[in-house]
């Protein structure tokens, strides 16, 4: 493996991410806490390992390659639809991060009216990002392959 391959690592942990956050909501609608609280702990750890491979496959980029992330553009009509995706994507990403730190925290306290009132926020954002993370993805590799950026 190299780091050429992350991007499709990435997708798959977002796509792990998306399934057990599935599960977790699924457990939790019929009151099994344990099982609930191992998948929301198995989509925190894709997603930190998401994390880790997204900067460690920039920094490549940037650093041994001397170029920018890979940017869409073939074909044009479908780049206004892909930057929507792309930055919604992107902006929640960063919304996410405390919301998830603070719905766990909460969770692992036992705090669990708390847990409630923001994970009702946390999951669905959670999700979005995790399922938009193999969209763009599949649009920029698979679906409309494009050309690396410089």
């Amino acid at each position: 493996m190299s780091p050429t391959d992350l991007p499709m690592v990435n997708a798959c942990l977002n796509g792990l991410s998306a399934v057990f956050l599935s599960w977790g909501y699924y457990f939790i609608r019929r009151k099994d806490q344990r099982a609930h609280r191992n998948c929301m702990i198995a989509a925190f750890v894709t997603s930190t390992l998401f994390l880790i491979c997204y900067l460690t496959y920039h920094g490549y980029l940037a650093y041994h390659l001397h170029r920018g992330p890979t940017v869409f553009k073939d074909p044009p009509w479908f780049r206004p639809i892909y930057l929507t995706i792309l930055l919604t994507h992107t902006v929640l990403a960063v919304v996410i991060v405390p919301l998830v730190l603070i719905s766990l925290s909460r969770a692992l306290k036992q705090r669990f009216d708390r847990h409630r009132k923001i994970a009702r926020w946390t999951w669905p954002l959670w999700m979005y990002v995790s399922v938009t993370g193999v969209i763009i993805y599949l649009l920029l590799y698979q679906i409309f392959p494009q050309s690396p950026g410089h």
